[in-house]
């Protein structure tokens, strides 16, 4: 499994604003992704930072799912907020 996990952090507003018009779409087609056994991101009290939390069935499903953020409106998009992540690896497929 690998298990990403940290936070999208805004500048500003108007990147908050970019987050919420795209996240649902993102989201839902990131679950739909072959290997995703979980992805959320969600606010936080302060409202210009996000937390995501992503599971995969392992590296190649999260690379795959990488390519394609790369070339989605998602991707696009967010490319300059901000991110503070964490991943873990780990054997098995549970």
């Amino acid at each position: 499994m690998i298990t990403p996990t940290g936070r999208l952090v805004c500048p500003d507003g108007d990147e908050t604003a970019i987050v919420l018009r795209h996240r649902d779409r993102h989201v839902e087609l990131t679950r739909a992704e072959p290997g995703c056994r979980f992805f959320r991101v969600e606010p936080t009290s302060d409202p210009l930072v996000w937390t995501v939390y992503e599971r995969f069935v392992d590296e190649a499903a999260f690379d795959s799912h990488q390519s394609r953020v790369r070339a989605s409106d998602w991707g696009r998009a967010t490319a300059s907020i901000e991110r503070d992540y964490v991943i873990e690896s780990a054997a098995g497929s549970g």
